[in-house]
Formats: structure tokens, C-alpha cells, sequence
């Protein structure tokens, strides 16, 4: 039996069990709150469902931790046959107290089905769980020696492999071993024939490297007189380019000068006539257009109010306000194109 169907067993029990369990509370607070309720004053007949409710509360309590206990492989001791019994007990004698009382066999016999059904439940169901729990237990033991013989027949199958390897090894290292001495003494006579050669080739190499010296001295010597002749060339080149270089700064920053020197002077020039076209005063009649077209510039340059400017050339504020849109218009496309240009 695999894990799937124990478990499978597990769920199938513990459903039933909860299924039996919730009927019966179900079955023993409708059985036993009308009794409650008879036997208690009639201001406190809302706590009638309370004792069935209390009862009951112990059953789920028993019936859960058993099962846990159960499933663990553990044993609480007396104290929870006591309370599983004691809770069966009581709720058997609520559910029948009723019928006992009126002397109503048949309604003993009907209201003693559920807590009997619950309380052998209860008890069958720890019967079986505690068997559930020892036979997994005895499939886990058998599983674990299963696996143990399997491992220590693969440890000992390694251990021969190892062991041939092992032999595998040595004999190969051997014949290498014989081969390297083999091929070392081969290595030896050629390298002494090497060596003759080699004595031979650097006494002639070194003749020819003298004489390749010599010839790359001169070309040398005279490669270092180039790059002298160039150096000096470069540096008379460096000092005419700063020269011109200077000389265009030079000229650059004088005309920057006669610039900001024009701009200030027209600026000044400006201000003056501004000055001049608002220091006549209020008038009593218009100007001529163009002489008032001239004031109301210089008010708008010079941030003037547009009353004010009415007053100095005698036009209306209307006019005048139409104007002073004139100018921010104006004034607000150079802004612009002088962005989209820098």
C-alpha cells in the first residue's frame, strides 16, 4: 500500500469522523436546548444553547487532539479516556433527559443513537488512526532497511570499481613509467645532437647579429637625426600656430569689445530718448499719432502703467492697451526666434 492510498484511507476517516461529529452536535443543541431552556427562569432562557454548545466543544476538542496524538504515534494518558467518556456520558444523558423524564422509551432510544453513533466514533476512530500510524510506521522501517541494503550494496559495488580502477591505474602508470624512461633516453642523445648544432648555429648567429647591430646602429643614429629635424620642425610650426592663434583671440576679443561697446552706447542712447519722450507730462489733448505711437513705446520699454501713458500723450487707454499688446506680441516673437537661433 503506497503513500497515496494511506492517505487517501486518512482523509476518508477524517471526514467521516467531522461528519459524524458536526451531525451530532447539530442533533444535541436542537435536543437539548428545549430542555435547558424548560429548567431555566425566563430571563435567562437565551443561555440554553450555551451547555450543549459547552459539551460539544469538548467532543471537537478530544476528537482533534486524539487524532493528532494518534497520528504522532503518542498516548495522552488517563486524563483524555476520562474527558472522551466523561463528554460521551454527558452528552448522552442531555439528549435523553428529556424523553427519561416523560418516561418515553421510544424517544430514549431515538435521541441515545446519536451520542452512542458519537461517542464509538470517536473511539473507533483513534482505533484506527493509532493502526494507521504503527503500519506506516512498519512500512517506513521496511522502507529504510530496503534502502540500507540497496546502499550498501551500491557502497560495496563502488568499492570494487574503485579497487579495479586502482589496479587499472598502477599498471598504466607503470608502462608509462617505463615508456617516459625510454623516451628520456632518446630525448638525451637528441639533445646532445641539438646541442652540437645549436653551438654551431649561435656562433654563427652571433656573427650575424653583429653585423645586423652595426647596421641597425647607423640606421638608428640616423633615424634619431630625422626625428630631431622634425621635432624642430614641429615646434617652430607650434609657435607660428600659437602666434596666429593669438593674434585671432586678439581680434576676437576687440570686436566682442566694440560690440558690448555699440550695444551700450545705443542702449544709453535709447534710455535718453525714452527719458526725453516721457519727460513732457501729462497733456490735455492728443498728439499726433506717430509722436504718441513714439511715448507709448518708450512707456511699454520703460514698464510704465497704461494710464500713465494715456496721460502723456492724450490718447485713450484703450488705444493705448492696444498698443502695449502690440509690443509684448513683438516682443515675445524675438524672444522666440532668438531661442530657435542659439
Amino acid at each position: 500500500m503506497n503513500g497515496v492510498q494511506i492517505r487517501s484511507a486518512e482523509r476518508a476517516l477524517s471526514v467521516g469522523t467531522w461528519l459524524i461529529v458536526g451531525g451530532a452536535m447539530l442533533y444535541s443543541v436542537l435536543t437539548v436546548t428545549p430542555l435547558m431552556a424548560s429548567h431555566t427562569p425566563a430571563r435567562w432562557a437565551w443561555t440554553a444553547p450555551i451547555l450543549p454548545l459547552v459539551d460539544d466543544a469538548a467532543v471537537v476538542i478530544v476528537v482533534r487532539l486524539d487524532s493528532v496524538l494518534a497520528r504522532l504515534g503518542g498516548h495522552g494518558g488517563r486524563w483524555p479516556v476520562a474527558l472522551r467518556w466523561m463528554t460521551g456520558a454527558m452528552t448522552l444523558a442531555l439528549n435523553i433527559a428529556d424523553s427519561a423524564l416523560k418516561k418515553d422509551l421510544v424517544g430514549v432510544a431515538v435521541h441515545a443513537v446519536a451520542p452512542l453513533l458519537l461517542i464509538v466514533t470517536a473511539e473507533t476512530s483513534l482505533a484506527y488512526r493509532r493502526a494507521i500510524t504503527d503500519a506506516v510506521n512498519t512500512l517506513e522501517q521496511q522502507r529504510l532497511a530496503e534502502r540500507e541494503r540497496r546502499e550498501q550494496a551500491v557502497r560495496e559495488r563502488e568499492s570494487a570499481e574503485r579497487a579495479r580502477v586502482r589496479e587499472e591505474r598502477e599498471h598504466t602508470a607503470l608502462l608509462a613509467r617505463e615508456q617516459r624512461e625510454h623516451e628520456a633516453a632518446l630525448a638525451r642523445e637528441q639533445a646532445e645532437r641539438d646541442e652540437r648544432r645549436l653551438r654551431e648555429e649561435r656562433a654563427e648567429r652571433a656573427a650575424r647579429e653583429a653585423a645586423e647591430r652595426e647596421d641597425r646602429e647607423r640606421r638608428e643614429q640616423q633615424a634619431r637625426q630625422r626625428e630631431q629635424a622634425e621635432r624642430e620642425r614641429e615646434q617652430r610650426e607650434q609657435v607660428r600656430e600659437h602666434a596666429r592663434r593669438e593674434a585671432a583671440e586678439q581680434q576676437a576679443r576687440e570686436r566682442a569689445e566694440a560690440a558690448q561697446r555699440e550695444q551700450r552706447e545705443r542702449e544709453e542712447r535709447q534710455a535718453r530718448e525714452r527719458a526725453a519722450l516721457l519727460s513732457g507730462g501729462p497733456v490735455n489733448e492728443k498728439l499726433p499719432e506717430d509722436r504718441a505711437r513714439q511715448i507709448v513705446r518708450a512707456a511699454f520699454e520703460d514698464g510704465m502703467p497704461v494710464r500713465n501713458a494715456a496721460e502723456l500723450c492724450g490718447w485713450s487707454v484703450g488705444w493705448v492697451s492696444t498698443r502695449y499688446a502690440e509690443h509684448r506680441d513683438t516682443t515675445t516673437e524675438l524672444a522666440t526666434l532668438e531661442g530657435a537661433l542659439s
